[in-house]
C-alpha cells in the first residue's frame, strides 16, 4: 500500500460493530482491514441468552455462523476480516486489558495502516474492554492517526457518549468531533444501498435486537479524532 493509499484499519469488538458503526465509511475505503476481537467460539460449548435470541443451539453454531455473516457483509464492503483468537464476555472467558493491548499492538503495527478506528466504549462491557486496550496501544503508535467511533445503538443510551469522553479526557486523550477523509469517492445513495446490503447480512443479530431495533444504525455515523494531550496521572485499571 502506498504512502498516497492509505489503509483504514477498523477494531471491532463483535463480528458486526465495524459495519453498523462505520459501513458507511467502509464502502468509501476498499480493501480497509476490519478486525474483530472476539471472533473465537468458548473452548468448551455452551448456551446463552444472546445465542437462543439469534436462533442458535449453542456457542460454536453461533461463532460458526456470524463468521461467514461477517464474511458476507465484508465482502459487499470489499473489507478484509482479520480475527483475533479470543472470546467476547458471554462465554466468561475475556483477556485482560493488557494482553488484548498486547495482541492488537501487534497486529496494528504488522498492517498497513496509517489511519486507525477503535470503539469509544460505550455502554457494552466488552466494547469499554476493548476501548480501554485501544487507549493502551494509542501513545505507543502516535504516528498513526488515531479516530473513535460511536458504536450503533449503544450511542442511544442516555448520557453515554459524554462520560466516555470525559473519562477519555482524564486519560489524556482528547477527543474532537471529525470523519476520516475518504480513500474513493462515491454516491451517497450508492454508499447507503452498500452499507444496507452488508448490515442485512447479520441476519442473526438484526434477529436478536429485533423488529426496530438496529434501526440507529441508518443514522449519520459520528467520529472523534482522538490525540495524546498529555501523560495521565493514573493507568488504565489491568
Amino acid at each position: 500500500m502506498s504512502e498516497t493509499s492509505p489503509r483504514l484499519f477498523i477494531v471491532s469488538p463483535h463480528f458486526d460493530d465495524a459495519v453498523f458503526s462505520c459501513g458507511a465509511l467502509l464502502a468509501s475505503h476498499p480493501d480497509a482491514a476490519v478486525c474483530t476481537v472476539f471472533a473465537a467460539p468458548p473452548a468448551h460449548e455452551m448456551h446463552t441468552e444472546w445465542d437462543a435470541r439469534s436462533g442458535f443451539s449453542g456457542a460454536r453454531e453461533a461463532v460458526h455462523a456470524r463468521t461467514i455473516e461477517d464474511n458476507d457483509a465484508l465482502a459487499t464492503l470489499d473489507a478484509i476480516p482479520v480475527r483475533m483468537p479470543f472470546c467476547d464476555g458471554q462465554y466468561l472467558d475475556s483477556p485482560s486489558i493488557t494482553k488484548l493491548a498486547a495482541a492488537l499492538e501487534e497486529i496494528i503495527y504488522g498492517s498497513t495502516a496509517n489511519t486507525l478506528l477503535m470503539p469509544v466504549g460505550l455502554f457494552h462491557s466488552d466494547h469499554e474492554l476493548v476501548s480501554d486496550a485501544c487507549c493502551e496501544v494509542l501513545p505507543r503508535l502516535a504516528h498513526l492517526a488515531w479516530f473513535g467511533y460511536e458504536e450503533a445503538i449503544h450511542r442511544r443510551q442516555p448520557g453515554v457518549v459524554d462520560a466516555r469522553l470525559d473519562e477519555l479526557a482524564r486519560r489524556g486523550i482528547v477527543a474532537t468531533p471529525a470523519h476520516p477523509d475518504a480513500q474513493h469517492a462515491i454516491d451517497p445513495a450508492r454508499q447507503a444501498i452498500l452499507k444496507r446490503d452488508a448490515v442485512n447480512a447479520y441476519a442473526s443479530q438484526l434477529r436478536a435486537f429485533g423488529p426496530h431495533g438496529c434501526d440507529d444504525v441508518f443514522a449519520p455515523e459520528r467520529y472523534w479524532q482522538l490525540n495524546m494531550t498529555h501523560t495521565p496521572a493514573c493507568h488504565v485499571k489491568k
